[in-house]
């Protein structure tokens, strides 16, 4: 971050942002409880088509950072990340991740256009749902890694576990002509287009193999702006991740702190012990770094005050470690009962798992983290690293 005043400035939530937050609250807590979500994820689709349509076109937080012009709320990234955080507490189900996380952002970075304009206007209000059939590399799109080719209007190839990809009703797939990868748009039911669904470990996020055979396409992104289009969505989507993984966390700590209240040990509470209190301020410690670390990212997406890049990896590295280890605990925590099937705390330990090589994973945004800061350090701005001696 550049060296001024502004640039450590603490970020504070608008009040219409508060008011935003309470209504996902509430509208999560009606349509994604535990029980219900344990119903969604053993149901075909597993999500509920008119509680996403909802969510686009009643409560309009699908598109709130799409400007009014392509049909969107006209809010900013920040707003849609209060949102996601909240339906991540919850484990909602429904593409979030191929729609909102990917799909959107791309569109929105994409030129305007009658396919890319109508699709985009369907996504936001939960008429359609996306998926994003691009292969990447730890969070950064490789064109080399491009495996389906394009033959005018027609794809052909294969990509390998896409979120979303056996539920969504538009794909948007990149494709290689000659030297050239655009980004198309093919209809998830069309001819030559085969979805094998994946068994997957998180139940609440589908994925699937999605292979092409002269399927039609229609472009959304040429040659000339699809890998900025590409790098943009998958930056957003890495921001968004870590976000959805601040609310999961944030949540299983509640949930932690409530037990270590109520649960009697030895005739006290077992939040009264030491040894408990210790590993709960510890897990504190950990959702309010990833949290930070989470929103500095969609700060920088948002209004350019950092390295979209280095920002979204540092928040991913922070967020996936930080989730997966509140997982572990909330389990140690809750004891006998939380390695039950019948408690909730092994579903956000699968969602854990999954999240955490989703776009790249801890170690691998790590190595990114230490490539941007220290391999190009100059030898008068070497990160200084304490050493105990006065400054």
């Amino acid at each position: 971050m550049v060296d001024s005043p502004a640039s450590q400035a603490e970020y504070k939530f608008t009040e219409e942002q508060g008011q935003l937050r309470d209504a996902v609250r509430k509208f999560s807590a009606e349509h994604f409880s535990e029980e219900t979500v344990r119903g969604l994820m053993e149901s075909d689709p597993p999500f509920d088509p008119k509680v996403w349509a909802r969510l686009g076109g009643e409560l309009g937080v699908l598109g709130l950072s799409v400007p009014e012009a392509d049909g969107g709320v006209g809010g900013t990234l920040i707003d849609q990340a209060v949102a996601i955080e909240e339906l991540g507490a919850r484990l909602a189900c429904g593409p979030l991740f191929g729609t909102v996380y990917l799909a959107i952002p791309a569109l929105v970075a994409a030129s305007s256009g009658p396919v890319r304009d109508e699709l985009l206007g369907d996504l936001v209000e939960g008429r359609r749902t996306a998926a994003f059939a691009v292969v990447d590399r730890a969070g950064t799109f490789d064109p080399d890694a491009v495996s389906v080719s394009a033959s005018g209007d027609a794809l052909t190839g294969t990509v390998t576990q896409v979120v979303d990809g056996g539920i969504a009703d538009v794909l948007l797939v990149a494709a290689r002509d000659g030297d050239a990868v655009a980004l198309y748009a093919v209809d998830g039911t069309a001819d030559g287009v085969q979805r094998t669904p994946l068994a997957t470990l998180d139940l609440t996020r589908s994925e699937a193999n999605v292979a092409f055979t002269d399927a039609p396409a229609r472009v959304i992104a040429g040659a000339e702006e699809a890998t900025r289009v590409i790098d943009h969505a998958l930056q957003v989507g890495a921001a968004l991740l870590a976000v959805e993984q601040v609310g999961a966390a944030q949540h299983l700590l509640d949930l932690s702190v409530d037990y270590a209240k109520s649960r009697l040990q030895f005739g006290r509470p077992i939040g009264s012990f030491q040894a408990v209190k210790h590993r709960l301020a510890n897990l504190l410690v950990d959702v309010e770094h990833a949290r930070s670390a989470a929103y500095h990212a969609i700060w920088a997406l948002a209004d350019g005050s950092d390295d979209p890049a280095l920002a979204t990896s540092i928040a991913q590295a922070v967020c996936s470690g930080a989730l997966t280890h509140v997982a572990n605990d909330t389990i140690q925590v809750h004891g006998g009962i939380g390695f039950t099937w019948e408690h909730q705390a092994h579903l956000y330990y699968k969602r854990a798992a999954t999240n955490a090589v989703l776009l790249g994973s801890t170690e691998e945004h790590r190595d990114r983290v230490a490539a941007m800061v220290l391999d190009g350090a100059e030898a008068e701005r070497v990160p200084r690293v304490a050493d105990g001696l006065t400054v």
